[in-house]
Formats: C-alpha cells, sequence, structure tokens
C-alpha cells in the first residue's frame, strides 16, 4: 500500500525563515535607499501585493536616522472613478491615515490620488463621444483610465530628477506570462535588483517581493501588522468576501494585466463575463445590497449584440463592411441619453436607500456631466441640451451647470419643432439639425472659414436614406473596387465616392 504524501509549495521564507528573509529585505530595501538621490514611486492599490511592499518600504525607512531619510518616496494610487465603491472608499481612507501616519512618525512618504483627466474619463468617452462599452479587441479604458495617469506621474519625476525608481508588487507566482516579462527584463538589469521599465524611459524598477507566492503575501500581512495603523485583517475579509483572484495593480503598461483580469477593479467593467467580485460581496453581506443598481447596470453594457443601440456609421461618419453589414460605430443619441438616465437613477437610489456612508456617493461628477453636454452641444450638433432635462428628471434637482441658453444658436424648441417635421426619419432629423447649427454657428463669424467644408463632410454623413441603403452602396463601391474595366469616360463618378477615395476620375486614373 502506497501512501500519497501533500506536497507544500516552495515558500521565499524556506531558506533563511520568515524572520531572517524579512529582515534581508529591509537592509537590501535600506541600502537602494540610500545608494542614489532618485527618487522613490510606490505603487499601491490598496490589495494585498502593493500593501506588503508598502510596508517592507515604510519598515526601511523606520530602520534609517533621521538624517539618513533625505529623499522622497511618493505613494501613488489611480482612482479611475468607476472602481468598485467599497474599494475605492477603502483606498481613499487608507490614503488619509497613511499621510498622517508619515507626518507623525517624520517619514518622507507622501501619497497621491491620481484620476484620469476628464476628457479621458470612462463616462465622458461612453455617454459623451458614445464609444461602446469595451471589449478585448477595443480595450479602450485601460490606456485612458489608469496608464496615462500613473505615466503622467511617473514621468514627471523622471524629469525633474532625471530618473525615477518605481516600487512595485508584481510577482512571478501571479501567472507564467507575468513571470516570463520579469525573467526577460532581469536580464537587461543595469543596477542590481533594478530592471528598466518597458514603456517609461530612466524609469527603473524594483519587485521585493518577485518571488513570493500568494501564500507568503497572507502570512506576511498576518504576522506583521501595518506601520500606518490600518487593519490587515479588515483586508483579507474583504478579499474573503469576494471570488479568489488577484488585486488590481497599478498598471505602467499594456502588459500589466487590467482591472478586468483582476480581483478588485472598476465596476463597468465589460472585459470579463461577470463582475464576481461584486456578486460576492452582494451575495456574502446584505448590507452590500445597495451595489445591486451598479451590477444591474454594468450587465445592461455588457450585451452580446448592441447593434441595436449604436449608429451603422463609423465616429467619421464612414460606412466600413464586414461580413457584408457594417461595422457598428458609436451609440445612438438615445442609447447615449438611456445610459445617463440609469447611471443617475442608480445614484438616487443608492443615496437613498443605501447605509449612511453611500448617502454622498458620486457615480459621475459634475465636470464629467459639463464635458459630456459640451461634447452633445458643440461636437455632435446636438441642440436640444438634454444633460440638464436627465439630470433634474433622475435627480430630481436642478441641474447646477451654468447656463448656456445664450451661447446656444438654437435650442430645445428648434429640435422639437425639428423633430415633429421629420417624424421618425432619424437620419433625416439629424443630418438638418447639424446644417442648421454648422450654419447658425458661422454666422456670427466675420469670416465664415471651414463653412463650406463643414457643410459637405456634414451632407456625405446623412447622405443615406437608412442603414439599407448605406450598406447597398457600400456592397456597389466594394465591388467597383474589384472591378478592372475603367469607367465610361461621359459617366461622373459620384462626389460622395471621390471624398471618400473609393473611386477616381478617369484622367486622374489615366495619370496615376
Amino acid at each position: 500500500m502506497t501512501r500519497s504524501l501533500p506536497i507544500r509549495a516552495r515558500s521565499a521564507f524556506d531558506d533563511l525563515g520568515f524572520a531572517a528573509t524579512l529582515d534581508a529585505l529591509v537592509v537590501q530595501t535600506q541600502a537602494l535607499y540610500l545608494a542614489d538621490e532618485v527618487p522613490w514611486v510606490v505603487g499601491y492599490s490598496g490589495g494585498k501585493d502593493s500593501t506588503a511592499v508598502l510596508q517592507l518600504t515604510w519598515m526601511a525607512l523606520v530602520g534609517l536616522s533621521a538624517e539618513q531619510r533625505t529623499k522622497p518616496v511618493h505613494v501613488i494610487s489611480t482612482d479611475t472613478l468607476v472602481e468598485n465603491p467599497v474599494v475605492a472608499a477603502w483606498v481613499t481612507h487608507s490614503l488619509e491615515v497613511l499621510a498622517a501616519a508619515a507626518e507623525q512618525q517624520g517619514l518622507p512618504i507622501t501619497p497621491h490620488r491620481l484620476t484620469p483627466s476628464v476628457t479621458d474619463s470612462f463616462w465622458v468617452n461612453l455617454i459623451g463621444r458614445g464609444y461602446p462599452a469595451p471589449r478585448p479587441k477595443f480595450r479602450w479604458c485601460t490606456e485612458r483610465l489608469k496608464i496615462k495617469p500613473s505615466n503622467a506621474f511617473i514621468r514627471e519625476m523622471a524629469r525633474s530628477h532625471g530618473e525615477a525608481i518605481l516600487i512595485l508588487g508584481t510577482r512571478k507566482a501571479e501567472s507564467s506570462g507575468r513571470s516570463h516579462r520579469m525573467t526577460a527584463l532581469e536580464a537587461r538589469r543595469v543596477r542590481d535588483l533594478l530592471s528598466p521599465n518597458g514603456s517609461l524611459p530612466n524609469c527603473l524598477v524594483y519587485s521585493p517581493i518577485e518571488n513570493w507566492s500568494n501564500d507568503d503575501v497572507w502570512t506576511y500581512l498576518m504576522q506583521r501588522p501595518n506601520p500606518w495603523g490600518y487593519s490587515n485583517k479588515e483586508l483579507l475579509t474583504m478579499y474573503q468576501g469576494a471570488s479568489p483572484d488577484g488585486e488590481c495593480p497599478l498598471v505602467v503598461d499594456a502588459s500589466t494585466p487590467s482591472c478586468g483580469d483582476s480581483r478588485f477593479g472598476c465596476w463597468t467593467c465589460t472585459l470579463v463575463d461577470k463582475d464576481k467580485s461584486m456578486s460576492a460581496m452582494i451575495q456574502n453581506d446584505e448590507e452590500k445590497e445597495w451595489m445591486l443598481p451598479l451590477l444591474d447596470l454594468r450587465n445592461d453594457l455588457d450585451v452580446a449584440d448592441d447593434r441595436h443601440l449604436r449608429d451603422f456609421r463609423r465616429m467619421n461618419g464612414s460606412v466600413q463592411l464586414f461580413h457584408d453589414k457594417p461595422i457598428p460605430g458609436p451609440y445612438t443619441q438615445e442609447a447615449r441619453e438611456r445610459w445617463l438616465t440609469r447611471l443617475l437613477e442608480a445614484q438616487t437610489w443608492i443615496r437613498a436607500n443605501g447605509p449612511e456612508y453611500v448617502r454622498s456617493l458620486e457615480l459621475i461628477t459634475l465636470p464629467e456631466l459639463e464635458e459630456i453636454r459640451r461634447i452633445w452641444l458643440v461636437d455632435k450638433h446636438e441642440f436640444d441640451d438634454r444633460v440638464p432635462a436627465i439630470f433634474q428628471a433622475a435627480i430630481g434637482e436642478q441641474y447646477p451647470g451654468a447656463p448656456l441658453d445664450e451661447h446656444l444658436p438654437l435650442g430645445p424648441d428648434t429640435a422639437e419643432i425639428l423633430r415633429s417635421v421629420t417624424g421618425d426619419d432619424r437620419i433625416h432629423f439629424e443630418l438638418v439639425r447639424e446644417l442648421l447649427d454648422i450654419e447658425q454657428r458661422h454666422r456670427a463669424q466675420a469670416r465664415r472659414a471651414g463653412l463650406f467644408e463643414s457643410l459637405e463632410k456634414t451632407l456625405r454623413r446623412g447622405f443615406y436614406d437608412d442603414e439599407a441603403d448605406a450598406t447597398a452602396r457600400a456592397l456597389a463601391r466594394r465591388d467597383a473596387l474589384h472591378r478592372d474595366a475603367p469607367a465610361e469616360p461621359d459617366t461622373e463618378p459620384d462626389p460622395h465616392d471621390l471624398e471618400a477615395g473609393y473611386v477616381r476620375r478617369a484622367a486622374e486614373a489615366a495619370s496615376a
């Protein structure tokens, strides 16, 4: 009879033991800190790995004399503004406690909460510009929401001091891909323990827990108290309240897993089949049921086929085919207004029915609403000015933004008259509305430069009767490109096709 003995996974503490390994890491971190004057930037997401790294860094600084602690250490945390509200509140409060503790202990540690610019925010792009919910092949969110804010801060540090050292909680055990990338960067190390960053010049990366396992991280957090006074046991409870996965890391390049592949991330994320962490939180804790409207909205964004919500034309007005069907473009005005209504209604419901700590929850900020309003009015020529009306209907309060009536050449009343004339013909309505808006905006200008180009672009965009007509014309243009026979010399090509570049005049073709 054979007995199978359980095989324990190797731990980073096996060789020297738990205490000696930590002591060695602290000494190593102290040596790196004292080696030069290059500022440090610690990536902190509030999750287990980044907490462990920040604790090690903190303890290394505590072990130095006040005269030695001269180099600044910046702790950066990127808030996408659509983070899981429970995690976002945890991290925000952690930064406040951290700042107070660092000042009290005389440590050169400064926390920074980074956010995307208003024009890059999730809702400005989805509701304002009409970008469809992110997909693996159209992952427009990660760059705007996470990479740009953190990279801008790190680049500024490198620009001011010539170099910056980034301290991250990345671990090889997270995934085979991560292990491969970290091993490849190790071979390019220009200093001991410091690897180059693939996307940030003059930035070196120090990963003190790169060889730790998941269990090693939790062992450390449970046995060593948090030095800035936060509760690691509460952190463990938060992890236990949702599905087992990795934390949302500080994202500084496209190879870093986004929140969609992580434990805690954006509640709007449609890069995964379902939000397991939020679902588990709601299921495991009745107090978290206030997040149900967020989960419902997220699931509505994540539809398999959203063609009925999107224009058949691309953002620039062109019609492109895939398998003989138009590739859908941005969300229609109706869909964008619906998303804004749903979002504001969810905010109103949560404030009225949620626990005390979410009574002031802000799912979308006023600057975002104002930017959405500007895009609808100026870029999309939707002079209906629907944002204030939607806000008042959903929130029950007067819209707090600045009045724009004196700046609107036309207005909601004109839009209603136009809508009654055009009936259900959306394309006709949008075409005439945009033509009117362009002409009115150019009327007050001394020089009306660009007027005819804008009018012509609008006419090309609204050239079609409907989607079927646009598809038929796109198919005909595609077939024309494959015909070898030249066009009849006395036949003038369609100006729309000339402008789009699908065909050329006979003289131009002959001279080419």
